[in-house]
This record gives C-alpha cells, structure tokens and sequence, in this order.
C-alpha cells in the first residue's frame, strides 16, 4: 500500500507526515487489497487566530475509491476520526463484496 501525503499551502513536518502513515496503515489489517492512499492537509482560514485543519483520505481500492474529509481543530485529531470512518466503510465494502458478515455471539444452550 502506497501512502502519499500533499500539504496544501505550508510544510507537513515528518512527525505529522510519520502519524499519517501509522493510523492509515492499520486500514490494510481490515482489507490487505488497498492499492494506494492520497491524504490531502489543507489549512482554511476562518477569520480568526486558529485556523480550521481539513483532512481529505483519498482511498484507491480494487473497483473504486473511499472518500473522506473531516476539519478538526489539528490535523492529528481530523486523521484519527478519517481512519475510523474510513474503517467502517471498508468493513461495509468488504461484506457487500464477499458477503462477508462478522461473527454474531448467539445463545446457542439447547433451552433457548
């Protein structure tokens, strides 16, 4: 899986660029098929002292692509929200695909 991280408009550290590519790459334990990922760290200015972080995951995978973008008040806290969106949506992808449905604990005691 191939990880590509575009800082719009400033310069991403290697400690952010580092946290980026640890959180998306836990997504590759839940569907191991995950051809590449774009993250897109954009700075939008809402008038005030602290400006917005938007976080936009770009998700390349066999038959198409995931999308999501969250604003949050750094760009840790936005990535961290993105990964888990993004898990749920690969779980949901994954079960329409293969019919894959998680295991359900059920009562199985023979009084039920």
């Amino acid at each position: 899986m191939n990880i590509s991280v575009k800082s719009v408009h400033f310069h991403a550290d290697s400690k952010l660029v580092s946290h980026v590519e640890k959180k998306l790459s836990r997504l590759s334990r839940i569907y191991d098929r995950i051809v590449e990922v774009e993250v897109h760290l954009k700075l939008q200015d809402t008038g005030g002292k602290v400006q917005e972080k938007i976080a936009e995951v770009h998700l390349h995978i066999p038959g198409g692509w995931l999308l999501d973008k969250k604003t949050g008040q750094s760009f840790e806290s936005a990535i961290n929200a993105s990964a888990e969106t993004l898990k749920r949506q690969l779980t949901r992808y994954k079960e329409k695909m293969y019919g894959y449905e998680p295991e359900k604990i059920t009562d199985r005691s023979p009084h039920a």
